[in-house]
Order: structure tokens, then C-alpha cells, then sequence
């Protein structure tokens, strides 16, 4: 694509309107100092606080911002693949709303793009012995998702220490092969697209983060633990019929 970005952001969100605004003047304020071209894609699944109208708001002033409005609400791997395959940078980054993993980390996984171009996905890694973890999420949910991430890794056989951080960055031909094939809308999302990229041959390698855990979780402890599970299942399917 003539004069397409260098990097594109894609960051889904839902009900994000009591923290949207600080998220984007913080992407602002970082990316009027960066050296490489940029895009930035906000995909806004269906809300009920107004989410949407607040992205468009904060958006029409920014050229390089872009708000896609998701007319249903069907869960995070669906909205990360919209915004997905409307970028257009070399290197694609998918990272949450409230910018858990903070901005700087961009610069760190783009060297490592760099210096390493065998690799074609880096993936932030909260269990890795150099990450920096500043504020833990509660005991329980802390536990539930290391338990949800350990029986990923069962099902599927994926090696990685942490396949949930959401904070991910893929070249472009990877981005381009996977995410026409990623399936599963939910909490499992990220497993697919993992086992998609081992399937269709492209390196992947974890990279430490430094994360802080923002409050405003939108997992339900108790309704969202039998989806966690049905999404586990579907990446077993998947597993399977990759490698069939």
C-alpha cells in the first residue's frame, strides 16, 4: 500500500469511556515523539457508556487515529481481528485499552524486530524472569488466570509461559496470513493465533514487558469461568484441525 505507516496499534475496547480519554492524550503525547510513521485503530465493540462517541470525540482531531464501530459486542479476539485487518503498518501491535503494558515497551519490541529478523511475532510475556510486574492483579483473579493459561498450554501444547498478555506485535506478512484464519471471538484468541502461526511456519518469541494491572476488569469471576473453558476447548479444536 503507497505510503502506509512504518507501525500500526490496534486496541480494542468495551466500556471504556472512564479511562479512553487518558489512554488516548497518553498515545498523543508518546507518538508526537517517535520516529516512525504510525497508525492508530480503535475498535470499539458495542458499549453502553458511550464509549464509541467518546473515541470519535477524541479522535477527530488526529489524523492518524482511526475508530472502528463494532455494531455488536462478541468479545476481544473479534474486535482485535477487525482492527487487525484494517492496518496497514510493517510491524502491527495489538495492546489493550488501559495501556497495561506501558508505550515504551513499543521501541523495545520494534529493536528486537530489528535485530532479529528470523522473527516474525513478539509476544509480551508477564512470566518472564526480566518483566518488571508493578501492580499484581488480586490473589483471585491472578490465580484464575494462571490457572486459565496453564490449561491452554495443556490442551493445545503451546510452549509459551503466558499466551494472555495483551500486548502482541506481528510483521506483516504474518499479520496478513493469520488473522484471515483466527476463528475463536474470546478469552482463547490468543492461543489461536499462536497455534495458526506455528501452523503456517512463522517464529515466535517471547519478549519480557514491564505491566501494571489496571482496575475495571471486565472478566465476571463466576459467568465468564464456563466461557473460559468453552474458548479452551474451541483452541483444542483448532489445534487439531491445523494440524490435520
Amino acid at each position: 500500500m503507497p505510503n502506509a505507516p512504518e507501525v500500526s496499534l490496534v486496541i480494542p475496547a468495551f466500556n471504556e469511556a472512564r479511562r479512553l480519554e487518558e489512554s488516548v492524550y497518553g498515545l498523543r503525547e508518546h507518538l508526537s515523539g517517535v520516529p516512525w510513521s504510525h497508525e492508530v485503530i480503535l475498535v470499539i465493540e458495542r458499549s453502553s457508556d458511550g464509549t464509541l462517541d467518546l473515541a470519535r470525540r477524541l479522535a477527530v482531531d488526529l489524523p492518524a487515529f482511526t475508530v472502528i464501530g463494532n455494531d455488536v459486542q462478541r468479545g476481544k479476539g473479534y474486535a482485535v481481528r477487525c482492527g487487525m485487518l484494517r492496518a496497514h503498518g510493517d510491524i502491527t501491535f495489538f495492546m489493550d485499552a488501559d495501556l497495561s503494558t506501558p508505550l515504551v515497551e513499543i521501541a523495545n519490541f520494534l529493536a528486537a524486530f530489528a535485530a532479529h529478523p528470523e522473527v516474525d511475532i513478539y509476544i509480551g510475556s508477564r512470566q518472564h524472569a526480566q518483566s518488571r510486574i508493578l501492580r499484581r492483579q488480586s490473589w483471585v483473579r491472578q490465580r484464575m488466570g494462571e490457572t486459565f493459561n496453564w490449561i491452554l498450554r495443556r490442551l493445545t501444547g503451546l510452549r509459551f509461559l503466558d499466551t494472555q498478555c495483551g500486548f502482541k506485535a506481528f510483521r506483516r506478512n504474518a499479520r496478513e496470513a493469520i488473522f484471515p484464519r483466527q476463528q475463536i471471538d474470546g478469552f482463547a484468541f490468543d492461543a489461536e493465533l499462536l497455534i495458526l502461526a506455528e501452523k503456517l511456519g512463522h517464529r515466535v518469541e517471547e519478549l519480557p514487558v514491564e505491566w501494571r494491572n489496571a482496575e475495571g476488569s471486565k472478566v465476571h469471576l463466576v459467568y465468564d469461568t464456563w466461557r473460559m473453558f468453552r474458548d479452551a476447548i474451541r483452541a483444542r479444536g483448532r489445534r487439531r484441525t491445523e494440524h490435520s
